[in-house]
């Protein structure tokens, strides 16, 4: 099984509404490589907005192929 890892994203002082989210390449013209759904709106008011992405394993990678 082949993984992708992706680093935890933090906005900091945001206020921000948002349902979900799209990974891109931007070595490769910002080519769309993921989107991600929330399942649901998140806010974040004048505070820190993070994005945790799961384990990186066989099982819980955002990205696998196997």
């Amino acid at each position: 099984t082949a993984i992708c890892d992706f680093a935890d994203i933090s906005f900091t002082s945001a206020t921000i509404t948002a349902r979900g989210a799209l990974i891109f390449n931007s070595t490769d013209s910002n080519k769309a490589v993921a989107v991600l759904d929330f399942g649901g709106d998140k806010t974040s008011t004048s505070g820190t907005f993070t994005i945790q992405f799961p384990a990186a394993d066989a099982s819980n990678a955002i990205l696998r192929l196997a």
